[in-house]
């Protein structure tokens, strides 16, 4: 049974969620502040965490950058707000994926189903792929730059996996949003993918600002560009 952290200060999104993610056959321990949640963190293994942004004692961006110091868990935001700004600095430190209140349930779901399913290293058999410099070993699931480890989060890891499977094919933002999350991309905010591309060039690309690995297709989408 997986368990799942939801950190959450609202009473009435407490009781529905924990119904609902109960009730999906998910173990949900709840936490309505920071403190509490980092005592719980200390005390047991989860699967996935589920974080308020707005929280009496601080917020979920605090408490994310601590787990990144020793933990790759699943980490899904929910945040009230859909500025490029929260959106953009809880993908930075280290979140995989968010959701904006208010939400559909089913979206919800299907997003944490994603994140607990597609774990590192589950696209595929190959023991390893390796192109432009980047290797990456499957059964590790881990990623080098030239023989130097990359630190990527789980989405960008999969992101990464799919472009090097898929070499000089252009691939389009709903080719990549089914790939990634498995769910509809109405359900998905635009700005997402670009900035999980932008976080990804930074951590591959020589030239972050000249990009020669991740190239953008005006109006198509993007393409691992590999010389033949």
């Amino acid at each position: 049974m997986n368990k799942i952290m939801l950190l959450e200060d609202d009473l009435s999104l407490i009781d529905g969620l924990s119904y609902a993610l109960n009730k999906q056959g998910w173990n949900v321990t709840v936490a309505k502040t920071v403190t509490e949640a980092i005592r719980l963190w200390r005390g047991a293994a989860f699967d996935l965490l589920i974080l308020d942004v707005s929280l009496p004692d601080g917020n979920g961006f605090d408490f994310c950058k601590n787990v990144r110091q020793v933990s790759d868990v699943p980490i899904l935001f929910l945040t009230a707000s859909d500025e490029e700004t929260n959106v953009v600095m809880g993908l930075d430190i280290g979140g995989d994926d968010y959701v904006t209140k208010p939400f559909k349930l089913g979206v919800l779901i299907s997003r944490i189903n994603a994140l607990l399913r597609r774990g590192r290293g589950t696209l595929g058999a190959d023991d390893s792929l390796d192109s432009n410099g980047i290797t990456l070993s499957l059964m590790q699931g881990q990623a080098f730059k030239n023989h130097q480890n990359l630190e990527l989060t789980s989405v960008e890891y999969r992101l990464l996996c799919y472009f090097m499977r898929n070499p000089n094919r252009i691939l389009t933002k709903e080719q990549i949003y089914g790939q990634l999350w498995d769910c509809d991309d109405n359900f998905v905010d635009d700005n997402t993918l670009s900035v999980y591309i932008r976080r990804l060039r930074l951590k591959i690309e020589d030239n972050p600002e000249r990009p020669r690995k991740i190239i953008t297709v005006r109006r198509m989408g993007y393409k691992w560009s590999v010389d033949v």
